[in-house]
């Protein structure tokens, strides 16, 4: 497997200096990619409030504040970075349903197998894409999620990368992950056929191949879209590829 480099470039987003100086740089929060309303009809969709929920990468992301207001119960967010816990740790002390630790994605041992319901990921595996070592290092990571997700729990994914990229690191028999993918535009993406007027639903799931990929024809509305990977643990090997419709009453 390659490295993914259409989206990198010259800073090493898998170390933890970089971040820790991002951070002091900056510590205004910031979601990747997406932000919580954009995502609430998957969240609400694949992970029920009661779930035991795990946020790798979280940054200094408003996102698992805006899951708890939503009803969310125990979210566990960790980082690379102690810059970054220990801003959020202060930030949300008074908070019960979130907690912070510092902890590469990598090696997540602290915790014990099937601790987990729900892992959400947005933007991480990407970050480790582009760093040094990034196949072993995102070996390492889906390695640690599968551990962690308990049978029946889900990996939540959210990237830049099209199938052609991310498959081959998502589907390894012994994650035993049923998949499903869906594709949004990115915020404020501004054209006829985007997901509120477009024939192409983005609560609907993408039809994909035998292989897990898009269909040769397969034309997307915003060249920029962002991909949900739903990373479903089942007791068995599985196949690809399921499909799962949302419910659009958890708009």
């Amino acid at each position: 497997m390659q490295r993914d480099v259409s989206s990198c470039n010259t800073y090493n987003y898998g170390d933890a200096h970089y971040w820790d100086a991002r951070y002091v740089q900056d510590a205004l929060s910031f979601d990747w990619y997406q932000r919580y309303s954009s995502l609430r009809p998957f969240v609400r969709n694949f992970v029920p409030t009661s779930s035991r929920v795990l946020m790798v990468g979280c940054g200094n992301s408003l996102m698992s504040e805006d899951m708890v207001k939503d009803g969310y119960e125990d979210i566990t967010n960790v980082d690379i970075s102690s810059v970054a816990i220990e801003m959020m740790q202060t930030k949300y002390a008074s908070v019960p349903q979130l907690k912070y630790m510092q902890m590469d994605v990598r090696d997540m041992s602290y915790f014990s197998d099937d601790s987990f319901d729900t892992v959400i990921d947005k933007g991480t595996l990407d970050s480790l894409m582009c760093g040094n070592d990034a196949p072993l290092s995102a070996s390492r990571m889906l390695g640690e999620v599968s551990r962690l997700i308990k049978p029946g729990g889900t990996y939540f994914l959210i990237t830049y990368g099209d199938p052609k990229v991310r498959m081959p690191h998502l589907n390894p028999s012994a994650y035993n992950w049923k998949i499903s993918l869906y594709i949004i535009p990115r915020p404020g993406f501004k054209k006829p056929g985007d997901c509120s007027s477009s024939s192409k639903s983005c609560l609907e799931a993408v039809p994909l191949t035998s292989e897990g990929m898009l269909p040769h024809d397969y034309v997307l509305e915003d060249p920029d879209s962002h991909f949900i990977y739903i990373c479903k643990k089942t007791d068995e090997e599985v196949a690809q590829i399921p499909s799962y419709p949302l419910m659009e009453d958890v708009l």
